[in-house]
Protein backbone atom coordinates (compact mmCIF):
# COMPACT_ATOMS: atom_id res chain seq x y z
CA UNK A 1 0.00 0.00 0.00
CA UNK A 2 1.38 3.44 -0.85
CA UNK A 3 0.37 6.72 0.75
CA UNK A 4 1.10 10.11 -0.77
CA UNK A 5 1.06 13.42 0.99
CA UNK A 6 -0.06 16.60 -0.65
CA UNK A 7 3.59 17.28 -1.44
CA UNK A 8 3.87 14.00 -3.30
CA UNK A 9 5.92 12.12 -0.73
CA UNK A 10 5.58 8.34 -0.84
CA UNK A 11 5.34 6.36 2.37
CA UNK A 12 5.33 2.67 1.61
CA UNK A 13 4.36 0.27 4.37
CA UNK A 14 5.58 -3.28 3.92
CA UNK A 15 3.22 -6.05 2.94
CA UNK A 16 1.80 -8.31 5.62
CA UNK A 17 -1.11 -10.70 5.49
CA UNK A 18 -4.43 -9.02 6.21
CA UNK A 19 -5.07 -11.05 9.36
CA UNK A 20 -1.76 -10.02 10.91
CA UNK A 21 -1.87 -6.36 9.88
CA UNK A 22 -3.24 -4.95 13.16
CA UNK A 23 -0.62 -6.58 15.41
CA UNK A 24 2.10 -5.99 12.83
CA UNK A 25 1.46 -2.26 12.68
CA UNK A 26 1.33 -1.99 16.45
CA UNK A 27 4.92 -3.23 16.41
CA UNK A 28 5.89 -1.21 13.34
CA UNK A 29 4.83 2.15 14.74
CA UNK A 30 5.71 1.34 18.38
CA UNK A 31 2.10 1.62 19.62
CA UNK A 32 1.19 -0.11 22.90
CA UNK A 33 -0.19 -3.55 22.15
CA UNK A 34 -3.69 -4.28 23.45
CA UNK A 35 -2.63 -7.87 24.15
CA UNK A 36 -0.40 -7.68 27.24
CA UNK A 37 1.19 -11.10 26.88
CA UNK A 38 2.56 -10.36 23.41
CA UNK A 39 6.03 -8.81 23.54
CA UNK A 40 6.82 -6.09 21.03
CA UNK A 41 10.16 -7.76 20.40
CA UNK A 42 8.36 -10.78 18.97
CA UNK A 43 6.68 -9.02 16.08
CA UNK A 44 9.65 -8.84 13.66
CA UNK A 45 9.91 -12.61 13.99
CA UNK A 46 6.22 -13.43 13.65
CA UNK A 47 5.50 -12.67 10.01
CA UNK A 48 3.38 -13.85 7.13
CA UNK A 49 2.08 -17.44 7.51
CA UNK A 50 3.10 -17.88 11.15
CA UNK A 51 1.39 -14.76 12.42
CA UNK A 52 -1.48 -15.31 9.98
CA UNK A 53 -2.25 -18.60 11.73
CA UNK A 54 -1.85 -16.86 15.11
CA UNK A 55 -4.45 -14.26 14.14
CA UNK A 56 -6.93 -16.91 13.03
CA UNK A 57 -6.47 -18.78 16.30
CA UNK A 58 -6.85 -15.54 18.29
CA UNK A 59 -10.12 -14.74 16.56
CA UNK A 60 -11.51 -18.22 17.24
CA UNK A 61 -10.35 -18.29 20.88
CA UNK A 62 -11.06 -14.71 21.93
CA UNK A 63 -13.18 -12.71 19.49
CA UNK A 64 -13.59 -9.87 21.99
CA UNK A 65 -9.85 -9.41 22.25
CA UNK A 66 -9.58 -9.60 18.49
CA UNK A 67 -12.14 -6.83 18.05
CA UNK A 68 -10.33 -4.69 20.62
CA UNK A 69 -7.18 -4.93 18.55
CA UNK A 70 -9.12 -4.08 15.40
CA UNK A 71 -10.49 -0.94 17.07
CA UNK A 72 -6.97 0.02 18.12
CA UNK A 73 -5.74 -0.61 14.58
CA UNK A 74 -8.49 1.49 13.05
CA UNK A 75 -7.05 4.54 14.82
CA UNK A 76 -4.35 6.50 13.09
CA UNK A 77 -1.20 4.41 13.55
CA UNK A 78 1.24 6.52 11.56
CA UNK A 79 3.19 8.95 13.72
CA UNK A 80 3.17 12.54 12.58
CA UNK A 81 5.73 13.02 9.81
CA UNK A 82 5.71 16.48 8.31
CA UNK A 83 5.67 16.23 4.52
CA UNK A 84 8.58 17.66 2.60
CA UNK A 85 7.64 20.87 0.81
CA UNK A 86 10.62 22.02 -1.25
CA UNK A 87 11.75 25.60 -1.53
CA UNK A 88 10.01 27.20 -4.51
CA UNK A 89 13.33 27.96 -6.25
CA UNK A 90 14.82 24.51 -5.68
CA UNK A 91 12.47 22.02 -7.30
CA UNK A 92 15.15 21.19 -9.85
CA UNK A 93 17.25 18.35 -8.47
CA UNK A 94 20.59 19.89 -9.40
CA UNK A 95 19.65 23.30 -7.99
CA UNK A 96 18.56 21.59 -4.76
CA UNK A 97 21.74 19.49 -4.49
CA UNK A 98 24.17 22.30 -5.25
CA UNK A 99 22.39 24.84 -3.09
CA UNK A 100 22.81 22.64 -0.01
CA UNK A 101 26.58 23.14 -0.23
CA UNK A 102 26.37 26.94 -0.37
CA UNK A 103 23.45 27.98 1.83
CA UNK A 104 25.01 29.86 4.78
CA UNK A 105 24.26 28.24 8.11
CA UNK A 106 24.84 29.00 11.78
CA UNK A 107 25.10 26.44 14.53
CA UNK A 108 24.79 26.76 18.30
CA UNK A 109 26.99 23.84 19.32
CA UNK A 110 29.33 24.16 22.31
CA UNK A 111 33.06 23.55 21.73
CA UNK A 112 33.79 19.94 20.84
CA UNK A 113 36.06 17.50 22.62
CA UNK A 114 38.35 15.75 20.14
CA UNK A 115 38.56 11.99 20.60
CA UNK A 116 40.36 9.21 18.77
CA UNK A 117 38.55 5.88 18.41
CA UNK A 118 40.69 2.78 17.82
CA UNK A 119 38.97 0.79 15.09
CA UNK A 120 41.73 -1.68 14.27
CA UNK A 121 45.32 -2.14 15.53
CA UNK A 122 46.70 0.42 13.05
CA UNK A 123 43.79 2.80 12.49
CA UNK A 124 41.95 5.44 14.47
CA UNK A 125 38.99 7.68 13.66
CA UNK A 126 38.79 11.28 14.83
CA UNK A 127 35.51 12.26 16.43
CA UNK A 128 34.33 15.63 17.67
CA UNK A 129 32.17 15.08 20.73
CA UNK A 130 29.61 17.48 22.16
CA UNK A 131 28.68 16.24 25.62
CA UNK A 132 25.71 17.47 27.58
CA UNK A 133 26.68 18.93 31.00
CA UNK A 134 27.70 16.12 33.32
CA UNK A 135 28.22 13.65 30.44
CA UNK A 136 25.51 11.37 31.87
CA UNK A 137 25.64 7.81 30.56
CA UNK A 138 21.83 7.70 30.56
CA UNK A 139 21.63 10.57 28.04
CA UNK A 140 21.36 9.21 24.47
CA UNK A 141 24.23 9.64 22.01
CA UNK A 142 23.90 10.38 18.28
CA UNK A 143 26.89 9.37 16.14
CA UNK A 144 26.94 11.03 12.72
CA UNK A 145 28.76 9.55 9.70
CA UNK A 146 29.39 11.76 6.66
CA UNK A 147 29.41 10.91 2.97
CA UNK A 148 32.04 10.56 0.24
CA UNK A 149 34.65 13.34 0.48
CA UNK A 150 32.81 14.91 3.41
CA UNK A 151 34.02 15.32 6.99
CA UNK A 152 32.85 15.96 10.52
CA UNK A 153 32.58 19.62 9.50
CA UNK A 154 30.11 19.01 6.66
CA UNK A 155 27.03 21.19 7.08
CA UNK A 156 24.59 18.30 7.40
CA UNK A 157 26.79 16.71 10.08
CA UNK A 158 26.85 19.95 12.04
CA UNK A 159 23.12 20.40 11.42
CA UNK A 160 22.15 17.02 12.88
CA UNK A 161 24.55 17.48 15.79
CA UNK A 162 23.08 20.90 16.52
CA UNK A 163 19.46 19.72 16.39
CA UNK A 164 20.21 16.63 18.48
CA UNK A 165 22.15 18.61 21.08
CA UNK A 166 19.31 21.11 21.44
CA UNK A 167 17.00 18.17 22.22
CA UNK A 168 19.26 16.92 24.99
CA UNK A 169 21.39 14.33 23.13
CA UNK A 170 25.13 13.94 23.24
CA UNK A 171 26.45 14.33 19.67
CA UNK A 172 29.54 12.76 18.11
CA UNK A 173 30.64 14.06 14.71
CA UNK A 174 32.77 11.31 13.25
CA UNK A 175 35.36 11.42 10.46
CA UNK A 176 35.75 8.39 8.25
CA UNK A 177 39.30 7.14 7.75
CA UNK A 178 41.53 9.83 6.14
CA UNK A 179 38.80 12.46 6.17
CA UNK A 180 38.93 15.81 7.92
CA UNK A 181 42.73 15.94 7.61
CA UNK A 182 43.29 12.57 9.31
CA UNK A 183 45.31 10.76 6.63
CA UNK A 184 48.09 10.02 9.15
CA UNK A 185 45.76 8.14 11.51
CA UNK A 186 45.45 5.08 9.26
CA UNK A 187 47.71 3.40 6.69
CA UNK A 188 44.67 2.42 4.63
CA UNK A 189 42.35 4.34 2.37
CA UNK A 190 38.63 4.41 3.17
CA UNK A 191 35.85 2.58 1.39
CA UNK A 192 32.11 1.93 1.55
CA UNK A 193 32.46 -1.46 3.19
CA UNK A 194 34.15 -0.44 6.45
CA UNK A 195 31.09 -0.89 8.63
CA UNK A 196 33.31 -2.61 11.24
CA UNK A 197 34.80 0.79 12.03
CA UNK A 198 31.43 2.07 13.26
CA UNK A 199 30.72 -1.11 15.16
CA UNK A 200 34.06 -0.53 16.95
CA UNK A 201 33.05 3.06 17.78
CA UNK A 202 29.70 1.81 19.08
CA UNK A 203 31.35 -0.82 21.25
CA UNK A 204 33.82 1.67 22.69
CA UNK A 205 31.05 4.07 23.68
CA UNK A 206 28.68 1.38 24.97
CA UNK A 207 30.98 -1.21 26.53
CA UNK A 208 33.86 1.11 27.35
CA UNK A 209 32.14 4.33 28.37
CA UNK A 210 28.87 2.79 29.46
CA UNK A 211 26.46 4.85 27.34
CA UNK A 212 23.06 3.17 27.43
CA UNK A 213 21.35 4.61 24.34
CA UNK A 214 23.21 5.10 21.05
CA UNK A 215 21.86 6.15 17.66
CA UNK A 216 23.59 6.43 14.28
CA UNK A 217 22.94 8.90 11.48
CA UNK A 218 24.50 8.53 8.03
CA UNK A 219 24.39 10.46 4.78
CA UNK A 220 25.09 9.02 1.32
CA UNK A 221 28.20 6.80 1.68
CA UNK A 222 27.83 7.12 5.46
CA UNK A 223 24.22 5.99 5.07
CA UNK A 224 25.38 2.85 3.28
CA UNK A 225 27.86 2.13 6.08
CA UNK A 226 25.25 2.61 8.81
CA UNK A 227 22.67 0.46 6.98
CA UNK A 228 25.29 -2.21 6.34
CA UNK A 229 26.24 -2.26 10.03
CA UNK A 230 22.57 -2.60 11.02
CA UNK A 231 22.08 -5.46 8.56
CA UNK A 232 25.18 -7.25 9.82
CA UNK A 233 23.84 -7.15 13.38
CA UNK A 234 20.68 -8.83 12.11
CA UNK A 235 18.45 -9.95 14.98
CA UNK A 236 21.37 -9.71 17.44
CA UNK A 237 20.97 -5.97 17.98
CA UNK A 238 22.86 -4.84 21.10
CA UNK A 239 20.67 -3.40 23.81
CA UNK A 240 22.40 -0.02 23.73
CA UNK A 241 21.87 0.42 19.97
CA UNK A 242 18.44 2.03 19.81
CA UNK A 243 18.02 3.14 16.21
CA UNK A 244 19.49 4.67 13.08
CA UNK A 245 18.56 7.17 10.42
CA UNK A 246 20.05 7.43 6.94
CA UNK A 247 19.58 9.94 4.13
CA UNK A 248 20.13 9.04 0.46
CA UNK A 249 22.23 5.98 1.37
CA UNK A 250 24.28 4.70 -1.56
CA UNK A 251 23.22 1.07 -1.05
CA UNK A 252 24.01 0.11 -4.68
CA UNK A 253 27.37 1.64 -5.52
CA UNK A 254 27.45 0.23 -9.03
CA UNK A 255 24.19 1.98 -9.89
CA UNK A 256 25.49 5.23 -8.37
CA UNK A 257 28.78 5.00 -10.27
CA UNK A 258 26.88 4.45 -13.52
CA UNK A 259 24.58 7.40 -12.77
CA UNK A 260 27.60 9.64 -12.19
CA UNK A 261 28.72 8.85 -15.74
CA UNK A 262 25.71 10.66 -17.18
CA UNK A 263 26.57 13.99 -18.78
CA UNK A 264 24.24 15.91 -16.45
CA UNK A 265 26.27 14.67 -13.48
CA UNK A 266 29.66 15.80 -14.80
CA UNK A 267 30.24 18.35 -12.03
CA UNK A 268 29.56 15.84 -9.25
CA UNK A 269 31.86 13.29 -10.85
CA UNK A 270 34.62 15.85 -11.28
CA UNK A 271 34.27 16.98 -7.66
CA UNK A 272 34.48 13.43 -6.29
CA UNK A 273 37.40 12.36 -8.50
CA UNK A 274 39.36 15.52 -7.74
CA UNK A 275 38.93 14.97 -4.01
CA UNK A 276 39.75 11.27 -4.16
CA UNK A 277 42.91 11.82 -6.22
CA UNK A 278 44.09 14.65 -3.96
CA UNK A 279 43.60 12.42 -0.94
CA UNK A 280 45.49 9.59 -2.66
CA UNK A 281 48.40 11.97 -3.33
CA UNK A 282 48.54 12.89 0.35
CA UNK A 283 48.50 9.20 1.34
CA UNK A 284 51.28 8.51 -1.14
CA UNK A 285 53.52 11.07 0.56
CA UNK A 286 52.81 9.55 3.98
CA UNK A 287 53.08 5.90 2.88
CA UNK A 288 55.15 5.87 -0.34
CA UNK A 289 55.84 2.13 -0.22
CA UNK A 290 52.15 1.31 -0.05
CA UNK A 291 50.75 3.73 -2.62
CA UNK A 292 52.54 3.91 -5.98
CA UNK A 293 52.35 7.22 -7.81
CA UNK A 294 53.90 6.18 -11.09
CA UNK A 295 52.34 3.68 -13.43
CA UNK A 296 48.70 4.47 -12.60
CA UNK A 297 46.48 4.77 -15.60
CA UNK A 298 44.44 7.99 -15.91
CA UNK A 299 41.46 8.24 -13.58
CA UNK A 300 38.52 10.32 -14.78
CA UNK A 301 35.53 8.69 -13.09
CA UNK A 302 34.65 7.26 -9.70
CA UNK A 303 34.38 3.79 -11.23
CA UNK A 304 37.89 4.15 -12.71
CA UNK A 305 39.21 5.24 -9.30
CA UNK A 306 37.69 2.15 -7.73
CA UNK A 307 39.03 -0.06 -10.53
CA UNK A 308 42.57 1.33 -10.36
CA UNK A 309 42.96 2.11 -6.66
CA UNK A 310 40.21 0.96 -4.30
CA UNK A 311 39.73 -2.59 -5.59
CA UNK A 312 43.41 -3.64 -5.62
CA UNK A 313 44.09 -1.94 -2.27
CA UNK A 314 41.36 -3.96 -0.57
CA UNK A 315 41.64 -7.28 -2.39
CA UNK A 316 38.71 -7.00 -4.82
CA UNK A 317 38.91 -8.17 -8.41
CA UNK A 318 37.70 -4.87 -9.85
CA UNK A 319 35.31 -2.02 -9.10
CA UNK A 320 32.20 -4.10 -9.76
CA UNK A 321 33.41 -6.84 -7.42
CA UNK A 322 33.98 -4.19 -4.75
CA UNK A 323 30.53 -2.68 -5.32
CA UNK A 324 28.85 -6.08 -5.14
CA UNK A 325 30.48 -6.90 -1.82
CA UNK A 326 30.08 -3.63 0.09
CA UNK A 327 26.64 -2.33 -0.91
CA UNK A 328 24.11 -2.44 1.94
CA UNK A 329 21.53 -3.79 -0.52
CA UNK A 330 23.00 -7.24 0.26
CA UNK A 331 22.04 -7.11 3.95
CA UNK A 332 19.16 -4.62 4.12
CA UNK A 333 16.64 -7.47 4.45
CA UNK A 334 18.39 -8.52 7.68
CA UNK A 335 17.93 -5.17 9.44
CA UNK A 336 15.97 -5.51 12.69
CA UNK A 337 17.08 -2.23 14.24
CA UNK A 338 14.49 0.58 13.96
CA UNK A 339 15.78 2.50 10.94
CA UNK A 340 14.46 5.58 9.16
CA UNK A 341 15.59 5.69 5.54
CA UNK A 342 14.93 8.88 3.58
CA UNK A 343 15.67 9.35 -0.10
CA UNK A 344 14.54 11.58 -2.95
CA UNK A 345 13.12 10.20 -6.15
CA UNK A 346 14.97 12.94 -8.04
CA UNK A 347 18.40 12.24 -6.48
CA UNK A 348 20.87 12.71 -9.35
CA UNK A 349 23.06 9.69 -8.58
CA UNK A 350 21.63 7.61 -5.71
CA UNK A 351 18.87 6.20 -7.82
CA UNK A 352 15.36 5.55 -6.53
CA UNK A 353 15.35 2.34 -8.60
CA UNK A 354 18.11 0.92 -6.40
CA UNK A 355 15.78 0.99 -3.37
CA UNK A 356 13.00 -0.63 -5.33
CA UNK A 357 15.34 -3.37 -6.57
CA UNK A 358 16.55 -4.02 -3.01
CA UNK A 359 12.91 -4.26 -1.82
CA UNK A 360 13.67 -1.90 1.06
CA UNK A 361 10.01 -1.31 1.80
CA UNK A 362 9.46 -5.04 2.43
CA UNK A 363 11.38 -4.84 5.70
CA UNK A 364 9.10 -3.78 8.58
CA UNK A 365 12.07 -2.55 10.63
CA UNK A 366 12.84 0.09 8.00
CA UNK A 367 10.62 3.13 7.67
CA UNK A 368 11.21 4.09 4.05
CA UNK A 369 10.33 7.63 2.94
CA UNK A 370 10.83 8.63 -0.70
CA UNK A 371 10.02 12.26 -1.48
CA UNK A 372 9.39 13.53 -4.99
CA UNK A 373 11.96 16.31 -4.59
CA UNK A 374 15.04 16.68 -2.42
CA UNK A 375 18.08 16.18 -4.63
CA UNK A 376 21.07 14.43 -3.10
CA UNK A 377 21.12 14.83 0.70
CA UNK A 378 19.67 18.36 0.44
CA UNK A 379 15.94 18.53 1.31
CA UNK A 380 15.83 22.32 1.65
CA UNK A 381 12.24 23.16 2.48
CA UNK A 382 10.17 26.27 2.00
CA UNK A 383 9.92 26.66 5.77
CA UNK A 384 12.40 28.55 7.94
CA UNK A 385 13.95 27.63 11.27
CA UNK A 386 14.58 23.97 12.13
CA UNK A 387 12.32 22.86 9.27
CA UNK A 388 14.54 24.48 6.63
CA UNK A 389 16.69 21.34 6.45
CA UNK A 390 13.86 18.85 6.51
CA UNK A 391 15.73 15.53 6.56
CA UNK A 392 17.90 16.54 9.52
CA UNK A 393 14.79 17.38 11.51
CA UNK A 394 13.09 14.09 10.64
CA UNK A 395 16.10 12.03 11.76
CA UNK A 396 16.35 13.78 15.11
CA UNK A 397 12.59 13.41 15.67
CA UNK A 398 12.91 9.69 14.90
CA UNK A 399 15.69 9.34 17.47
CA UNK A 400 13.60 11.30 19.98
CA UNK A 401 10.70 8.87 19.49
CA UNK A 402 12.94 5.86 20.20
CA UNK A 403 14.93 7.14 23.16
CA UNK A 404 14.25 5.61 26.54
Amino acid sequence: MKFRSRAGNAYRKPYVNSWCAPFHDLWYWNIPCPVPFISRACFPLLRNDIIDRFWRFSYAAAPGLFLLAIVQYSLSVEPNLHPFEPHALLKNRHAMTIASAFVPRKFALPPAEARLFQVDPDSRLLGHCHWQPGKSKAVPVVIIVHGLEGSSDSNYVLGIADKAFQRGFHAVRLNQRNCGGTEALSPTLYNSGMSADYRAVFEELSNGDGFEQIFFAGYSMGGNLVTKMAGEFGAMVPRALRGAGVVCPAIDLGASADALNRAENYLYQKHFVSGLMSRYARKQKLFPDRYPQNGLRPVRTVREFDDVITAPQFGYRDAQDYYDHVGAKRVAANVRLPLLMITAQDDPFVTYASFQAARISDNPAIRFVATTHGGHCAFISKHSGPERFWAEQRLVEFFEAHRG
